[in-house]
């Protein structure tokens, strides 16, 4: 019984490890990149890795008692084969009151199949810039 439990614990402890997604990177003086990978495979839902990527960078900027503006992304489609659906977020991070956060940006689907902060391996991915509302 005591085995039993053991290898439940250490099945769950593997499976939580698992799940937890990567924190915020700073890739040079104000400006971030977060990136998670939805392992759901078809059962996953790449709106919400997306909505969650955004969110979270959000978050990481109000604790700081700033905003995260965009600057691009990517989204990577799930596959097959253990090819995961992917989505990786840069945003700068800037002061309430800097004029720059005071216009609204959104992300823009671009025609371009590469960035030059993004490779896409399998051609199918979708890159995304920010561009100020109109």
């Amino acid at each position: 019984m005591k085995i039993t439990n053991f290898i439940c614990i250490v099945a769950l402890a593997t499976f939580v490890a698992g799940c937890v997604n990567p924190q915020v990177v700073q890739i040079s003086p104000g400006v971030y990149e977060l990136s998670r990978d939805d392992h759901g495979g078809i059962f996953g839902n790449e709106e919400a890795l997306k909505a969650g990527v955004i969110r979270d960078a959000n978050k990481f900027a109000e604790s700081q008692g700033k905003v995260a503006t965009p600057i691009s992304a990517r989204a990577h489609p799930v596959g097959i084969l253990g090819d995961w659906a992917s989505f990786e977020y840069n945003f700068k991070v800037l002061d309430t009151n800097n004029p720059e956060a005071l216009i609204p940006e959104v992300l823009v689907v671009t025609d371009s199949k590469s960035s030059p902060e993004f490779r896409s391996l399998g051609g199918k991915d979708v890159f995304y810039v920010a561009e100020p509302v109109k």
